[in-house]
């Protein structure tokens, strides 16, 4: 489940510019420390030495700040299939289909098309974060990121963890992988509209299923995972 800081830092960005007739009182030096005082006040003080994970699918658009407040940071990008991300949430909503969603504004008359472009245009959760994913991998920061695909985290998370480790220049670390402990987001997810959204099982494995998506619909969506071509995907990116 991401963490809020991300969104705050845009809220604080926003009121930071010209909008706010404050701004004339500040200058990029002052918003630098008002938005690494962000990170300070939700994470507490922090040990330079330490390394701290905040998941948001926001931050592959926001890497020129991320840089230039964290000069260390790296961005971990979790990918999977486009195809079957889409499909996976169509799945979640016909499972809850007494309860409409906020991903698609809690409407319930839509249909399978109509909540996949919801989902795939420009605003939508997994078109957004595909977008802000081209715009990393395409960028002066793409050196700061490491792809870890979703067959490799399923089929090999001790290579995954591994690579994982390597990535931050951090020790590895022995992990079980049958016995997955996550702390219960089932509250967020209730109020969101869609129970199940962050579940995950108690054992990392491999799972098959047959697509809930339409094939036109299924097939379009495949031809967007493109860091599965490397002639698609700058060289020194490290995908995993």
């Amino acid at each position: 489940m991401s963490s809020p800081v991300a969104g705050l830092m845009l809220n604080l960005q926003q009121e930071m510019s010209q909008r706010n007739e404050g701004a004339v009182f500040l200058n990029d030096t002052r918003r630098r420390r008002i938005l690494a005082g962000l990170f300070e006040g939700y994470y507490g003080r922090v040990d330079p030495q330490d390394v701290i994970f905040d998941t948001n699918r926001l931050w592959c658009a926001k890497l020129p700040t991320l840089a230039d407040l964290f000069p260390a940071c790296r961005v971990i990008c979790c990918v999977r299939d486009y195809a079957w991300v889409v499909d996976s949430i169509e799945r979640l909503m016909r499972r809850n289909h007494l309860q409409p969603s906020a991903m698609f504004d809690f409407n319930p008359g839509g249909t399978v098309f109509s909540r996949t472009e919801q989902l795939t245009g420009p605003g939508g959760m997994a078109g957004y974060a595909l977008n802000a994913l081209r715009e990393a991998v395409y960028s002066e920061d793409s050196h700061r990121l490491l792809l870890l695909r979703y067959e490799t985290l399923t089929t090999e998370p001790g290579l995954a963890m591994d690579a994982i480790y390597d990535f931050l220049g951090e020790p590895g670390f022995q992990h079980r992988f049958d016995d997955l402990q996550f702390d219960d987001a089932r509250e967020f997810d209730v109020r969101l509209g869609s129970p199940g959204l962050h579940d995950i099982g108690r054992e990392i494995k491999p799972s098959s299923r047959q697509p809930v998506l339409p094939p036109e619909l299924f097939n379009r969506l495949h031809e967007s995972t493109f860091w599965t071509d490397s002639k698609r995907i700058p060289g020194h990116i490290q995908v995993v």
